[in-house]
């Protein structure tokens, strides 16, 4: 069985196509992983702009001089250091230079200084000035706010036919359930990391398609069809080298890539923030999730790969069944993009939801209100799409095993 594995493997990296995809994959790798690195950016005292790591450990300092729980004390001090630096020279100047060097020294609270943004406008608004003119009284009721902005949005004539009830419920007492008051530290290490997540794992699906999109065709195209399944085991422990070939290929292939994407990633910026809510961040402040940047981060990986490895099975099924490794090829690429083009038909809101590419994205779907009813009980979308696509993937290797075991030899 081992001989045959590794032959089955060795045929797919013996294709000159594949060897350029994988190359393409480590570039991929690097351009992604700079991209999330530049995220972020520093502006010194003198109002000058920099990126990347060494922005990183000034900015992670300057942040830290804040961080702490966001108690009624913790943000009465934001609200007066904000009001102090409007009032300085450097923000009332019209010369753009002097206006950086009046954010320089905001940014290490701009976090905070968003949170407060949020949470005093209505919920489908943000206001980059609004914490410019929250008061000190209106300060301790940051998180009454964040409850009463759902419960005023959700009962709104936009969207009140939009959720049920139950759903309603559901949304709300999420919220009341995230633990306050929040703990703040720099946490833009895992921002950058979780920002550029999905396009890393979608470009991992997308690439390793030309890889496994051949080992059931390429008997075919080969003509070797006749010798393969007419031999004593080919059939048999021929059809589930294969098998384990793909599985093999798409998790050394997932891991090896996305954990070198996380090192390099946290190693430049920081790990630092791993147990703050995602509610600390712009993204995460309405989400319904109650979850760390740390759970956010392994959602997002195990997601990532339980859609890696449905998608790219789903592949090598259509691949044994037509024998072909074009239309295999396609289709990453049609479950990963037809949604896009789907996203603006709201009838459509709740299928989409459910789709695979969601997992690919878990960063992203922790911000949505995908809501389920099933037997009476509301449930997120994620929990349900983990739990589908790996029953759906379990289903589709004896599947895949019986359809190229049953092949006819034309």
């Amino acid at each position: 069985m081992m001989k045959m594995l590794r032959f089955e493997i060795k045929k797919v990296f013996s294709k000159t196509v594949n060897k350029i995809a994988l190359v393409i994959l480590m570039i991929a790798l690097c351009i992604v992983s700079f991209f999330a690195i530049s995220s972020v950016e520093y502006v010194d005292k003198e109002g000058n702009s920099t990126s990347g790591i060494v922005a990183a450990h000034h900015l992670r300092d300057e942040k830290n001089q804040w961080s702490g729980y966001l108690t009624e004390d913790m943000l009465l001090e934001v609200i007066e250091k904000n009001a102090e630096i409007n009032a300085s020279e450097e923000y009332l100047s019209k010369d753009y230079r002097e206006n950086n060097k009046a954010y320089a020294k905001k940014q290490g609270f701009s976090d905070i200084r968003t949170i407060l943004n949020k949470a005093f406008c209505s919920f489908q608004e943000y206001d980059y000035y609004r914490a410019d003119s929250v008061s000190a009284d209106e300060a301790g009721s940051l998180y009454e706010r964040r409850i009463s902005n759902l419960t005023e949005w959700l009962n709104s004539d936009e969207v009140k036919d939009n959720y049920s009830e139950a759903e309603k419920n559901f949304l709300i007492t999420k919220y009341k359930e995230l633990e306050t008051p929040l703990y703040y530290e720099y946490f833009d290490g895992w921002k950058a990391l979780l920002e550029y997540a999905p396009t890393i794992i979608m470009l991992i699906v997308l690439i390793m398609g030309f890889l496994v999109s051949g080992i059931f065709s390429s008997e075919f195209q080969l003509k070797a069809d006749s010798i393969f399944f007419s031999t004593r085991l080919g059939r048999n422990r021929g059809t589930v080298a294969k098998i384990k070939a793909g599985f093999l290929m798409v998790t050394v292939i997932y891991w090896g890539v996305m954990l070198a994407y996380s090192a390099v990633v946290l190693i430049s910026l920081g790990t630092d923030g791993a147990s703050c809510a995602i509610q600390t961040g712009l993204g995460g402040w309405k989400s319904f999730y109650n979850i760390s940047y740390l759970q956010d981060y392994l959602l997002t990986m195990i997601g990532g790969y339980l859609g890696s490895l449905f998608i790219l099975t789903f592949s090598m099924l259509v691949s044994a069944k037509t024998r072909s490794t074009v239309l295999a090829v396609t289709i990453p690429f049609i479950l990963l993009f037809i949604p896009s083009f789907l996203n603006g038909i709201s009838i459509l809101s709740s299928v989409l939801g459910l789709l695979p590419d969601q997992l690919l994205q878990i960063s992203e779907a922790v911000n949505f209100f995908n809501l389920y009813q099933i037997g009476g009980k509301v449930i997120g979308a994620i929990p349900i799409i983990m739990i589908l696509y790996f029953v759906l993937y379990c289903a589709l290797l004896p599947i895949l095993h019986h359809v190229y075991r049953k092949t006819e030899i034309k």
